[in-house]
């Protein structure tokens, strides 16, 4: 993930002594509380492909799991004291990897039952991982760390950064070779980080998180000051979307499109969204006080999870609405009936009990790129994001809705 390079000192003193604004736009959400089991700050979440397997870690080496949409969280042996900052599991719920303080690196292929730490070849603190393929991935961290690997982590390679200053989240939307580091200075690359170029932040400030929701071009960043970040042309230009307070932002997440997306951080428990991309922001209530350092929602808008401090963990299952209309349970209902596993996937995807049946799929664009049985959804199409619409799965259904699959390879 991201964040407490210099922070983690700093903040609880700011937990106790900020005065939070209101704003006008405050509405009741539906985030509950889940017993999580710990009173360690949670500082990472991730649920792979679905909205029930998941993992949160923290401090003090916290792994913690849950298989039932975070009904139970069950503590996993890390091996490790050290505290975690980001979790991140590429293709499914079996492979995964963990990060945090004197360069600790962990992998687990057995779904968390072993955590394996592999060799860094560093000690500064590792903030955030991302594997935007099955074997490669990026880790970042202070003194302007980048690492590597295109074997599984077998192998992490130090990449040149071009700075010192902290990298607390990076992020590949659609493959391995464009990418964003943020923190202390803004950094992209397009050759799978054999370079990295600055680019410009409209205001000098701290970036904590970073996320391209459907393609390289449109992205979001928060940071300090209640900062939120937007460009819709690959980073050339970011334009600050202001909200109405100064807060500190830790974690933006947008889970099907450049539309609705969430935003956590020192926000008294609750959380910012927006479904106009972030031409507006609504203030979300929970029914805690907690900072919140992360925020997730693995298959679509509606449920998501965030973690935070004192071993916090919230989840909304109406995209934090707090009202469960009619047409969100229905939704929900045909989400669990077309379930399409794996997704992330790499050959090809399937539909449990609509193999023979044929599905259309769009490429972020709209541009239908082909017809597909059920059984062989998506097989021999590039990597990238793409889109299936509802009303060509249940056609006795009238909606248009849609549903992200990502090709990893």
């Amino acid at each position: 993930m991201k964040r407490f390079a210099f922070s983690r000192l700093a903040l609880p003193a700011l937990l106790g002594a900020s005065i939070f604004l209101l704003i006008p736009s405050l509405a009741f959400a539906g985030w509950v509380s889940q017993t999580s089991g710990t009173t360690n700050w949670l500082y990472s979440v991730h649920f792979p492909m679905d909205a029930s397997t998941g993992y949160a870690v923290g401090d003090g080496g916290t792994v913690l799991k849950t298989t039932n949409g975070g009904t139970n969280w069950v503590t996993q042996t890390s091996g490790t004291t050290t505290f975690l900052e980001s979790v991140h599991f590429p293709l499914d719920a079996q492979t995964g990897y963990s990060v945090g303080g004197s360069g600790t690196i962990l992998k687990t292929t057995n779904e968390g039952a072993d955590w394996v730490p592999q060799t860094s070849g560093t000690t500064n603190v590792l903030n955030s991982v991302h594997f935007p393929r099955n074997d490669t991935g990026y880790a970042v961290g202070d003194g302007g760390t980048v690492l590597k690997t295109t074997n599984g982590g077998e192998n992490w390679t130090r990449q040149t950064s071009g700075t010192t200053s902290f990298l607390l989240s990076v992020h590949f939307p659609l493959n391995a070779s464009t990418g964003y580091a943020v923190g202390d200075t803004f950094l992209k690359t397009t050759d799978g980080g054999a370079n990295w170029v600055g680019q410009t932040s409209p205001i000098p400030t701290l970036l904590y998180s970073v996320h391209f929701p459907a393609d390289a071009l449109t992205g979001y960043t928060v940071g300090h000051g209640g900062t939120i970040l937007k460009t819709t042309d690959g980073g050339e230009a970011w334009v600050l979307q202001p909200w109405g307070a100064t807060r500190w932002l830790y974690s933006v997440h947008f889970p099907l499109n450049a539309s609705t997306g969430y935003v956590a951080g020192d926000l008294r428990g609750n959380i910012l969204k927006t479904t106009d991309g972030g031409a507006n922001w609504v203030l979300q209530t929970s029914d805690t006080t907690s900072t919140l350092f992360d925020v997730h929602f693995p298959v679509d808008a509606l449920t998501g999870y965030a973690v935070g401090y004192n071993g916090t963990i919230l989840k909304t299952s109406d995209g934090g609405s707090g009202v469960e209309e009619d047409r969100n349970a229905e939704r929900g209902m045909r989400n669990a009936e077309l379930r399409i596993t794996p997704n992330p996937f790499g050959s090809f995807a399937t539909l449990p009990g609509h193999e023979a049946e044929r599905f259309s799929l769009y490429d972020v664009s709209g541009r239908k790129v082909g017809t597909y049985r059920g059984d062989r959804v998506g097989e021999g199409l590039a990597p990238g994001v793409y889109f299936i619409k509802y009303q060509e799965m249940l056609k006795q259904v009238q909606h248009d809705e849609i549903v992200r699959i990502v090709k990893v390879r």
